[in-house]
């Protein structure tokens, strides 16, 4: 038996849902921890492409049972969507291959457009949300006045706590944020009318696992975003509203520390980050731009153009520290190709000071600057390769340096976006190349 955590060991955007998918094979669970449809994890088989925002990315095979964690908040709309996409797709055909943990917080109307008028009024203040109404969501579970998957199966538990939030939503609306107010009838037609869709998903996710566990099932673990969105240990402001690193990932599916035997960081070959915040290594320039096009750096949920920039080893030794990586999965390599050399930033410079470790200091970190070192790239394409030892000397010297800077071994490098463009160097679950 083993149990392994996948997250993001950037600002998000890594390449996920590949690993996760490549990872099910071995797995019998896979569960979603935390987030919610501001994250898009995107899956090429074949010819096909499947971008998924709530449903594990497991459920494309049609053995393993996928959970989605108490931690993740949920657009029941969205999700039903999500739904008969992967049923047009020929997926998801029988559906107790899908649970939803009742303790999963909804996302209402209220909260989209609570989300969507704050930023509008932050100005330049904004901090670059989705607009999905994350955020206000998980302000409301943790205030305790949040309505919960399970309510909504039950009509009367449902419209009292609707009638009980909703006027001081709707003040807040209109007094603060000049809105106009939203319909208790409104909402209450539309969300009822998802309810009896979603009854046959409803479950109790850490019960499950835990009896799964305790049967041998390998579980995996897929977390949403990246580790320096993570809302404590991230760029704060500039983050999430959840906890993205791999102690998320216990608390979001209800299960004990001594169980997960490996954690796995998802890292692209360079940096990428979507939305506001200090990014120290992006590039303003033509290089920005290639890598950007290259990598098709367009955000899976908003279509956005992701900010782009070198390898930030500062940056992801914090996130093999914050998350006690065991293994990175180093994707997007092949996007790298035709460069006659790369840049890896090791450290920062702050006014007078050298830095090798991530300020926690936001004032600090926005004027940092980055020191580089420029290796030699390998100008070879390499998206045909079927193993690491056939990589060019120069890639595997950069793997090499990664391991050594990051302190963390590298199991896994992803060439191109199809399952069958990875190459392994250690399996967590088998612990075998």
């Amino acid at each position: 038996m083993a149990n392994v955590i996948v997250v993001g060991a950037q600002w998000g955007d890594e390449g996920k849902g590949k690993v996760v998918d490549i990872y099910t094979e071995h797995a019998q669970e896979v569960v979603r921890y935390q987030g919610g449809n501001n994250a898009g994890h995107t899956l090429v088989i074949g010819d096909e492409k499947t971008v998924l925002h709530l449903i594990p990315s497991g459920i494309l095979h049609a053995d393993k049972r996928c959970i989605v964690g108490s931690g993740v908040v949920l657009d029941p709309k969205v999700f039903l969507e999500e739904i008969d996409g992967l049923r047009k797709k020929g997926y998801l055909k029988d559906d107790s291959q899908l649970m939803v943990d009742g303790a999963v917080n909804l996302i209402m109307p209220y909260h989209i457009k609570i989300d969507i008028a704050r930023e509008q009024k932050s100005g330049a203040k904004k901090i670059g949300t989705t607009g999905r109404g994350i955020g206000p969501t998980y302000e409301d579970k943790v205030a305790r006045r949040g309505i919960r998957f399970a309510d909504l199966l039950k009509p009367e538990t449902f419209k009292r706590k609707l009638h009980e939030v909703l006027p001081e939503k709707n003040f807040y609306l209109e007094q603060f944020l000049g809105e106009e107010p939203l319909s208790e009838e409104a909402i209450l037609e539309e969300y009822l009318g998802y309810a009896e869709r979603l009854r046959g998903y409803l479950g109790h996710g850490s019960m499950v696992l835990g009896k799964a566990m305790k049967a041998g099932h390998n579980v995996l673990f897929e977390g949403a975003q990246g580790s320096l969105l993570d809302v404590d240990h991230g760029t704060y402001p500039f983050v999430t509203s959840s906890s993205t690193i791999a102690g998320g990932a216990c608390t979001g599916a209800g299960v004990g520390p001594h169980l997960i035997d490996e954690v796995i960081g998802i890292s692209k070959a360079y940096v990428t980050r979507v939305g506001e915040g200090p990014f120290p290594t992006e590039l303003h320039d033509e290089m920005g731009d290639q890598l950007r096009n290259a990598g098709s750096e367009f955000g899976a949920t908003t279509g956005r153009p992701r900010r782009c920039g070198w390898l930030d080893i500062v940056a992801l030794r914090e996130a093999v520290r914050t998350n006690g990586l065991t293994g990175i999965a180093l994707t997007k390599m092949d996007v790298l190709s035709d460069l006659e050399t790369v840049k890896v930033c090791t450290a920062y410079r702050y006014k007078e000071e050298l830095l090798e470790d991530f300020p926690q200091d936001f004032d600090v970190l926005k004027e940092c600057t980055p020191v580089y070192e420029e290796i030699p790239g390998w100008q070879k394409d390499i998206c045909s390769l079927t193993s690491y030892e056939e990589l060019p000397e120069q890639v595997q010297d950069y793997v090499n340096k990664i391991e050594n800077w990051a302190g963390c071994p590298v199991v896994l490098v992803s060439i191109g976006p199809r399952r069958d463009q990875t190459l392994f160097r250690r399996n967590p679950f088998t612990g075998k190349g």
